[in-house]
């Protein structure tokens, strides 16, 4: 088993590599996919069918971006977590798909990236329905943990021999500090979710946003320092301006 970290378009892609076969450990953004067919066919060269299972951590565009094209040209299967309803629900899900992608769009006019169409389906259509402690189908030497918070369906996978485990946006690393994601929706399962990886004391720990790093006691404790006991959303700050200007006014 071999870890190929690449560079996506505004995350870390992390590539699994057997002699069979091979496992993407998130989604993607859409426009990642031809610089992943590349990676596999020229530099592994392997035939991109070789690619056989996604898990989508969760439904943001960047971690969900690729997935159903993915499966289309590769005929490879994608596990989420096993959940009652799509993330995107309704009207004001529909909104938030827009706002994401808008999001999505914004960071990577912040890090220099080309303006690319970052659209993708709001709805996940997926083969396997994972829930915590479940192995990945086809990839049993890897562990399935339920780690919401960002969202509500937020997933890790830990590689059980190695103790190495992706934890998608449950943690950003910004300026040598670990920090919670905007949003942290879910406030008091994000503080279990990070209690849950602390305990695993894992080997190293994988980042959408940060790369592969080792965190101590002491930057989890940080990390539940700084964690909101309310929901966190990109409009919080806004909205608690607002509220002191008018608590101003009427005092």
């Amino acid at each position: 088993m071999k870890i190929h970290q690449l560079k996506g378009y505004i995350q870390s892609i992390y590539l699994v590599e057997y002699p069979q076969q091979l496992l993407l450990l998130d989604g993607c953004c859409r426009v990642d996919i031809s610089m992943l067919e590349q990676f596999i066919t020229d530099d592994l060269s392997r035939p991109f069918s070789d690619l056989k299972l996604i898990v989508v951590t969760h439904m943001h565009p960047d971690h969900a971006g690729a997935a159903h094209k993915l499966r289309t040209i590769t005929g490879c299967k994608i596990a989420s977590a096993n959940m009652p309803k799509q993330w995107y629900t309704g009207l004001s899900g529909r909104l938030s798909h827009l706002v994401d992608i808008a999001l999505a769009t914004w960071v990577a006019s912040r890090i220099g990236k080309t303006r690319k169409n970052l659209w993708y389906s709001p709805h996940l259509k997926i083969d396997y329905a994972l829930t915590d402690q479940d192995t990945l189908p086809g990839f049993d030497d890897w562990r399935v943990l339920l780690t919401a918070g960002h969202t509500d369906r937020d997933l890790s996978v830990l590689h059980i021999a190695s103790m190495r485990i992706y934890v998608a946006d449950l943690l950003v690393k910004v300026k040598d500090r670990f920090i919670p994601p905007i949003p942290v929706n879910y406030p008091q399962q994000y503080r279990a979710s990070i209690l849950k990886v602390q305990a695993l004391r894992p080997a190293s720990i994988m980042l959408a946003h940060g790369g592969e790093v080792m965190l101590t006691e002491q930057d989890f404790a940080h990390v539940l320092t700084v964690a909101p006991r309310k929901p966190f959303t990109i409009w919080t700050p806004a909205k608690n301006k607002l509220k002191r200007l008018l608590l101003r006014k009427k005092g």
